[in-house]
């Protein structure tokens, strides 16, 4: 060692070493703007083949009015070859009296579309935009002509097809009741009704054998559960909406505007117009005398729903967009793709589980058996329980009752919504209490507690759901 702190031939101490590390350093840094360039490198690839991934159910499901009108054109064309028939394809594809206005909706090949028919909105639906990618009726296939297949034979068919759609069997059917009933209205009175029977006893009126068009339709038409619950039930119960006709695959039910979360004015009145002619205040817009009326309505379907056909049908997604209210102020379900009847409802719940959050299918929810580990079968809560939770709550809150939430009546109601929000009342509570159980007994509180609210205020008692007048164009689903 030299003096001054050198090493042999001058070079300062510590100068290989500082090198050294200079040179690791470079070479670390080299190594990270490497990884970091084959991270970016590979985040662009994930991001550029994620956008070529979705751009079919993007960019293809994007609701256009040319692609609208593709569609309709490519209908008008099966149905002039004779592939379709339906009782309004004349008016869509021959005289122009149902015009397509505008899409409104555009997902996986289901097709929602606003038009004019006659003078009157309607709306266009099915499930799959093509008439080709419903399945076909078999029996077809092995038939020289269609004309050979008496009504009897489509009667089998189709209730087989109907049954099936709804979730109802030909066994619990014949077991549960003969289908009859007499009553005022439509789906009221002492009997319950059969709904595929129903539907076979329609069919059985037409005398002459059908087309392979209209046998085709009808069995597109029949593969849409919402087609076959709207068009069955409508004969039963003013509660849904109505089915106005159909072409090939492609069927219009009545425009009613649907009711909202956040509109503090609840729903538009069809039309704007009430019962006797009168124009409703504010433009289309329910006063709160009419708010009552409505919620009448809702118990009056709820009572409806539980009661008049040979199942219970449970309700599944309850919420203002789904419902719609006529000119009479009467209820009308404009949604009904989670609607269930009994035996589908039994069949959807009763699945593996490890604790009640298992249970839960949308709006309708059972109980965890844990030594099982299965969900119970029997719906928990209740179709009013939901409508009092979501619906009546926010309607007789006081902050949109204002000055009038501390009347005495006002009070009680708001305590009624309350309880029946908090109270299951589906049909274990019935097992245990007896009679209709604890759910029951909210539903005849709410009931007069309304009345009283309807007679205090001097308005109407006269509440909506009653029977609605005919249009002069009837739809019998293909004129069965």
């Amino acid at each position: 060692m030299l003096p001054g702190g050198l090493l042999p031939g001058g070079s300062p101490r510590g100068s290989s070493s500082s090198s050294l590390l200079r040179w690791l350093g470079v070479r670390l840094w080299a190594r990270r703007r490497l990884l970091l360039v084959a991270l970016l490198w590979f985040g662009s690839w994930l991001f550029l083949n994620g956008l070529v991934l979705v751009q079919r159910s993007i960019l293809s499901d994007f609701c256009t009015e040319k692609h609208s009108r593709q569609i309709l054109s490519r209908l008008c064309g099966e149905f002039r070859d004779g592939s379709v028939s339906g009782d309004m394809c004349s008016d869509l594809c021959e005289v122009g009296l149902l015009q397509f206005r505008r899409c409104l909706y555009y997902e996986n090949g289901k097709k929602v579309m606003e038009a004019e028919w006659r003078g009157s909105t309607v709306i266009l639906k099915s499930k799959m935009e093509n008439f080709s990618s419903y399945e076909p009726l078999n029996i077809l296939e092995y038939q020289d002509t269609a004309e050979e297949l008496s009504p009897m034979d489509v009667v089998l068919y189709a209730t087989m097809e109907v049954r099936n759609s709804l979730g109802l069997t030909e066994e619990e059917e014949d077991e549960d009741g003969d289908g009859g009933g007499g009553g005022e209205g439509r789906g009221r009175g002492g009997g319950k009704r059969n709904i595929s029977r129903l539907w076979g006893e329609e069919l059985r009126k037409r005398g002459r054998g059908y087309s392979r068009a209209e046998l085709s339709s009808l069995w597109a038409l029949l593969q849409q559960e919402e087609y076959t619950f709207l068009r069955v039930l409508q004969d039963l119960s003013p509660h849904v909406a109505r089915v106005l006709g159909s072409c090939g695959h492609f069927y219009a039910v009545e425009y009613l505007s649907a009711g909202h979360t956040w509109n503090q004015n609840l729903f538009s009145v069809e039309g704007g117009q009430v019962r006797g002619g009168g124009q409703v205040r504010g433009g289309g817009q329910v006063s709160r005398e009419q708010v009552n009326l409505i919620a009448l309505s809702f118990l009056h379907m709820v009572k409806h729903f539980e009661n008049d056909f040979v199942h219970k049908l449970h309700l599944c997604d309850i919420k203002p967009e789904n419902f719609a209210i006529r000119s009479d102020l009467t209820v009308v379900a404009i949604d009904v793709d989670m609607a269930f009847f009994e035996p589908k409802m039994r069949e959807i719940l009763e699945q593996n589980c490890s604790s009640d959050d298992d249970c839960n299918f949308f709006d309708c929810s059972s109980r965890c058996e844990t030594k099982k580990q299965r969900c119970s079968a029997t719906r928990r809560n209740s179709n009013l329980q939901v409508i009092c939770e979501k619906i009546f709550r926010p309607w007789f809150s006081p902050t949109l009752l204002g000055a009038k939430a501390g009347l005495p009546l006002q009070v009680e109601l708001q305590r009624a919504v309350q309880e029946c929000s908090e109270t299951d009342g589906g049909e274990e509570e019935e097992e245990e209490g007896g009679r209709g159980g604890r759910g029951e007994d909210v539903h005849l509180r709410l009931l007069n507690i309304l009345n009283r609210l309807l007679e205090e205020g001097g308005g109407s008692s006269e509440r909506g759901g009653g029977r609605h007048e005919e249009e002069d164009h009837v739809h019998t689903a293909l004129n069965f």
